[in-house]
């Protein structure tokens, strides 16, 4: 059974640091790409930072430029997402996902992981 867990996520003072991690296990297929997403209370769910395949430099938020950055390990069994100078706005449930052949919609989700910024 194909399964993403997220982890990592906790309640951070503004400036402060955390590390996502996301664990894909039963993932047959031979191609795909995992992305990170989040979803505050009243708005709209957006992408923070995308995988794409081969060596195509990864996609992020204007909002989390510079702040975040996504990597996985070399067998894609696990992505990550570092988060520094973290801010308020920060504050929302963060869940990875996995797009079957890095085309189209994202397939598969994670259950998410509350990440909490206070000022």
């Amino acid at each position: 059974q194909v399964q993403l867990v997220e982890s990592g996520g906790g309640s951070v003072q503004a400036g402060g640091s955390l590390r996502l991690s996301c664990a894909v296990s039963g993932y047959t297929y031979s191609t795909y790409c995992l992305g990170w997403f989040r979803q505050a209370p009243g708005r709209e769910r957006e992408g923070v930072a995308l995988m794409h395949r081969d060596d195509r430099t990864p996609d992020y938020a204007d909002s989390v430029k510079d702040r975040f950055t996504i990597s996985q390990d070399s067998a894609k069994s696990t992505l990550y997402l570092q988060m520094t100078t973290l801010k308020p706005e920060d504050t929302a449930m963060y869940y990875c996902a996995a797009q079957l052949g890095c085309v189209g919609q994202y397939d598969l989700w994670g259950q998410g992981t509350q990440v909490t910024v206070s000022s």
